[in-house]
């Protein structure tokens, strides 16, 4: 079979299924062995299509390893917003479960998927761009969740953005992909002992007094 005739039926495919496949396949590799031993060859035969037919739908082995991590941190941030917006629960019932949420899922991914937490290390301290997007949106659902709660009384917080970035930075060793993975550093209180922690910062005075 020539190639032309291997390569024909991807061509005649729509380009979000297409791209979507290939990017199952290599957050498969990359669970497996690891995004830089995983190449464009790999994903390709595995697909059974051409490398250059994988080249149509990602400019560079970079633009899938960054589409994989989006699409996977994109699970995180939707589960965040879920839990901002959630209704029936207080702000400070949302506030330490986003906490805890990223911890745990932080957590799970080192423990569980080691090689691809290696690429989210490396993304995050090479600061690549989806990286920087993520934590302005995690960020994000954090002041909406501290906006609401001033609003009901149950915060109290000059700045809320300002409030959400402390928060967000404040729980880094909880939920930063290089320091949850970082065993030698010394031992830190429970995400709950934190997490209380930084609610009465956001206590209003009247009930601190």
């Amino acid at each position: 079979m020539s190639l032309e005739e291997t390569t024909h039926p991807i061509a005649e495919e729509c380009a979000p299924d297409t791209r979507s496949r290939i990017l199952a396949t290599a957050d498969a590799y990359f669970r497996e062995i690891g995004y830089q031993k995983t190449t464009v060859a790999d994903i390709a035969r595995t697909l059974k299509m051409s490398p250059a037919n994988v080249y149509r739908f990602f400019e560079s082995k970079k633009a899938i390893n960054e589409a994989v991590l989006e699409r996977l941190i994109g699970e995180s941030e939707a589960v965040i917003v879920g839990i901002a917006d959630r209704p029936g629960l207080d702000a400070t019932a949302r506030l330490v479960a986003a906490i805890e949420t990223l911890h745990r899922d932080c957590t799970r991914r080192c423990e569980t998927f080691p090689r691809l937490h290696e690429m989210i290390e490396a993304a995050m301290a090479e600061s690549w761009d989806v990286c920087r997007h993520h934590v302005a949106r995690i960020t994000a659902g954090f002041e909406r969740i501290i906006r609401d709660g001033v609003a009901r009384g149950e915060f109290e917080a000059a700045d809320p953005a300002e409030a959400a970035a402390c928060i967000h930075v404040a729980i880094a060793r909880y939920t930063h992909p290089l320091l949850v993975g970082c065993s030698s550093l010394q031992p830190v209180p429970p995400v709950a002992a934190m997490s209380a922690f930084l609610l009465r910062s956001l206590a209003p005075r009247r009930s601190l007094s």
